[in-house]
């Protein structure tokens, strides 16, 4: 117990570590007063309109899946400091600029507040990523995620009521300038990291589309990465369905105000709260692979169980349980990338991977407006389960994948 405690206090005293909290508790800020903003006065304008819902996911993720191979590929090669400044920074001068044009123009441009900060995010955090594993010792790579999804979590207990709130008494326009506000402040404290290092340039320079086909084939030639990214698409194509229709689970299945969201997500936050503790505290006896298999597997149940039930509460517990073990998720998947794949290669395997993700994504999110008046509520949840499941069926084929660290020293 002892050395668990001096080992995490060495953690948080990492320098690298303690910026990158402050700068994500400003974005997270900034981000989750977006997007209840947004969801709230889209709904409002549109009379409940599940299209314009779904184009709100749409507009999120879609740069995501066009930008994620581009922004990896410049990841290992500007530096990342640099590049994470400055893309806080544009994003707050782009929501500023937005936020004009829907005061002398059109209320339409809300759209571009989240594409833009989406399409910068995806050269910021594959260089995250890349500094993560510079700055944090291996032994602390799946303590330290489970850190920050705690960080997240707590925001998803109280960014939904928080962005309602500002909505609410404020209005879009202070909404959005909470947001530009909020990364500006991000951008400031992540002139507070280490510098970079500064490689010299090799005589030969590769050229950009060399350096992506090289991301390409790496993953391709690392087995556990193929498989790996199998299961980003089955769970891409699994999200795509549920994402835009949680309102509608508490409008149409259960009768209530759209405001109860609120409620939905921050029991999930709350459980993802107390799930990435547990997670922490088991992060270095559990295998990331196995971690990933049983969120997996908890995701399917819940899903089924939620898209069954016509009970308020029924469907408040199976959030708890999805969010509980949320956690074993996102910690599994990022430390799995990180501990396979070789430091100049982290940018680039962030940019194939995370569109296998998003791209699945996206498809089913842009046509699950359609969907929803084809299919019932019910079988479209129990549609995501299943994809769920089949996810974990292809993680148990990694279970055995040896770290980068095993094979550099097996070398």
């Amino acid at each position: 117990m002892k050395e668990s405690s001096i080992s995490l206090s060495s953690f948080f005293k990492n320098r690298f570590v303690q910026v990158i909290m402050v700068s994500s508790i400003f974005l997270q800020i900034g981000i989750w007063v977006r997007n209840f903003a947004i969801l709230l006065f889209v709904m409002d304008k549109t009379n409940n309109d599940p299209v314009a819902v779904s184009l709100i996911s749409v507009a999120e993720f879609a740069p995501i899946f066009i930008f994620s191979f581009i922004g990896g590929t410049f990841a290992d090669r500007w530096r990342p400091k640099r590049t994470m400044v400055w893309c806080d920074l544009l994003s707050a001068i782009s929501v500023f600029v937005v936020l004009l044009t829907i005061i002398f123009a059109t209320w339409e441009a809300v759209f571009f507040v989240t594409f833009i900060s989406s399409i910068l995010s995806q050269f910021s955090q594959p260089s995250g990523m890349k500094l993560f594993k510079v700055h944090v010792p291996e032994e602390f790579m799946q303590t330290g995620m489970a850190i920050f999804q705690t960080l997240m979590a707590i925001f998803m207990i109280i960014g939904p009521a928080l962005g309602t709130i500002v909505f609410q008494k404020f209005g879009i326009d202070i909404s959005i300038s909470v947001m530009g506000v909020a990364f500006l402040l991000s951008a400031a404290v992540l002139t507070l990291l280490p510098a970079d290092k500064i490689v010299e340039k090799k005589e030969v320079t590769t050229h950009f589309l060399e350096e992506l086909k090289e991301g390409f084939i790496y993953v391709w030639e690392q087995r556990a990465l193929t498989i790996l990214g199998s299961v980003f698409a089955a769970a891409g194509l699994a999200v795509g369905i549920i994402q835009p229709l949680g309102v509608f689970l508490i409008v149409e299945r259960l009768g209530l105000p759209k405001e109860n969201l609120q409620i939905l997500l921050m029991v999930n936050g709350a459980a993802m709260f107390i799930g990435g503790g547990l997670v922490m505290t088991i992060s270095k006896k559990v295998a990331p692979q196995k971690l990933l298999a049983l969120g997996l597997i908890v995701n399917a149940i819940s899903m089924v169980g939620m898209g069954l039930s016509s009970s308020w509460i029924v469907i408040l517990l199976f959030q708890f349980f999805n969010g509980f073990f949320m956690p074993c998720i996102q910690i599994g998947i990022n430390t799995l990338i990180l501990q396979l794949t070789k430091t100049e290669f982290v940018g680039r395997v962030n940019g194939v991977l995370n569109p296998m993700f998003m791209g699945f994504m996206v498809i089913t999110m842009s046509i699950t407006g359609w969907l929803k008046s084809q299919f019932s509520l019910t079988i479209l949840y129990i549609s995501a389960g299943l994809l769920f499941l089949i996810g974990a069926m292809l993680t148990s084929l990694i279970f055995n994948a040896s770290t980068q660290r095993e094979v550099d020293s097996a070398q």
